[in-house]
């Protein structure tokens, strides 16, 4: 049987274009409106998506205040995603539930008990995507002048990781008995942390016993050397950007080495670049439909979409159609920042160009043409180890999710290289990870 795709929807209200909120067919009010998020992750489930993921910044970012108010791409207000995809579990059955939350503005003992609780409430679908923050204007929100500096953040980010996982083996998975003629729990089975670092210290135990899946689901979407690292050692699924196939065979290649380094099996950790499909019905109706999106971005908005990759220096100091000036390191998106400027280096793209195509898909891929067109891509980079999987971007909401699962999911299907129903009941189950077991059952297996 040939490898089978695994999908995520990213749902991104109002859209990942910074102008498909302005679309004719778009529901803008969906990043506000829980009832449209059903909807968005019912038709994710219908189409046997692996699972939703939501990405979060714990600010309104200042370039959302600064271009007036005029594009969708700042995300200036939407649902809390912790929440939001605990109330999604009650709506749903089968399709995983994956919630950004930052290490360098919360604390280890709060996420790992909010992430077991919704492990709970779904039945093993709840995942945890861990990042280290990106934009300044977080710090101000938590009694910070400045963000932390990138280094810090990973160091702070390693350790936050593996107190958490600490805490989701606090309980072995018999421990609670429920006996009522002897006892609730057997407290041997309860462990402590007491974990001593050089961000944290934490005593545990987690007051949630241990989850469906044992750990929840970890993602991980950093590209710089610190963020592969951290995803290598740590994630069972990656979110990346590649623009290239070549580019895609080289990271997964890394990472999939890296977590070898470690002692990890590389097929226990799934590589899924993010990938903007604008579907049509014929090749002609799907560049229609692209050239469509191009002109929602308001001309004189300009570098907007990638000015917060350029470090300090100011972009409109330079010709929109110039091309790109080397721009100084920054202290948010490494890889991002990277692949901005291996872009506009290997096609000789200007400002103008670059801020286009980031303003479509935020740096991802962006594909259009029918479905045959773009389940070849897909197929391309699976077949040839560019990816486990895809990450569905979309420009605004509804239409274009429900385009992808009426057209591209039953060609894939037809390819053989997608499934036909779920495999099991948990997220892990879909992604193809086993459980991990608990320490003290590895214990016991080692021979003496």
């Amino acid at each position: 049987m040939s490898r089978q795709l695994k999908l995520g929807a990213f749902l991104f209200a109002p859209g990942n274009h910074a102008g498909g909120w302005r679309h004719p067919l778009a529901r803008p009010e969906t990043d506000m409106d829980f009832d449209a998020y059903v909807h968005l992750t019912r038709t994710a489930e219908r189409g046997l998506f692996d699972t939703v993921f939501f990405q979060d910044t714990a600010a309104v970012p200042s370039d959302a205040l600064s271009d007036g108010g005029r594009t969708g791409f700042g995300r200036a207000a939407y649902l809390e995603p912790v929440s939001l995809i605990a109330a999604l579990a009650a709506v749903t059955r089968h399709i995983g539930l994956i919630s950004t939350v930052t290490t360098s503005y919360n604390e280890p003992y709060n996420v790992a008990r909010r992430i077991a609780t919704i492990d709970h409430i779904s039945g093993g679908r709840a995942g945890w995507n861990l990042v280290t923050s990106q934009i300044e204007d977080e710090a101000g929100n938590f009694g910070l002048d400045h963000h932390p500096r990138h280094a810090d953040r990973y160091a702070r980010a390693e350790e936050f990781h593996d107190v958490v996982r600490g805490l989701w083996d606090s309980w072995e998975d018999d421990a609670l008995e429920r006996n009522k003629e002897d006892r609730y729990f057997d407290p041997q089975k309860v462990h402590r942390l007491d974990h001593e670092g050089e961000y944290f210290r934490v005593r545990g135990p987690l007051n949630v016993a241990r989850t469906p899946q044992g750990h929840p689901v970890v993602s991980q979407a950093g590209a710089s050397e610190a963020g592969r690292e951290l995803a290598a050692r740590t994630a069972d699924l990656v979110f990346t950007a590649a623009l290239t196939l070549e580019e895609a065979q080289a990271f997964y290649r890394d990472v999939k080495d890296r977590a070898r380094k470690h002692g990890r099996d590389p097929e226990q950790i799934k590589i899924l670049p993010g990938l903007l499909p604008i579907v049509g019905r014929t090749e002609e109706d799907a560049r229609a439909k692209y050239q469509e999106l191009l002109d929602l971005l308001p001309a004189d908005l300009g570098i907007k979409p990638i000015a917060r990759l350029a470090g300090t220096l100011d972009l409109s100091e330079f010709p929109l159609d110039g091309p790109l000036p080397e721009l100084p390191p920054n202290n948010s998106a490494h890889g991002r920042q990277k692949l901005l400027v291996d872009l506009a280096r290997r096609e000789n793209l200007s400002i103008r160009q670059l801020a286009q195509h980031f303003a479509c898909a935020g740096g991802h891929q962006v594909v259009y043409g029918t479905a045959a067109t773009i389940a070849d891509r897909m197929q391309e980079w699976l077949e040839h180890e560019g990816a486990d999987g895809f990450i569905i971007q979309f420009p605004y909401f509804p239409a274009p999710l429900e385009d992808f699962v009426d057209l591209v999911v039953p060609e894939l299907q037809r390819r053989g290289i997608y499934r036909h129903d779920y495999e099991g009941n948990t997220l892990r189950d879909s992604l193809g990870l086993e459980r991990p077991s608990h320490p003290a059952q590895r214990a016991q297996q080692v021979p003496s």
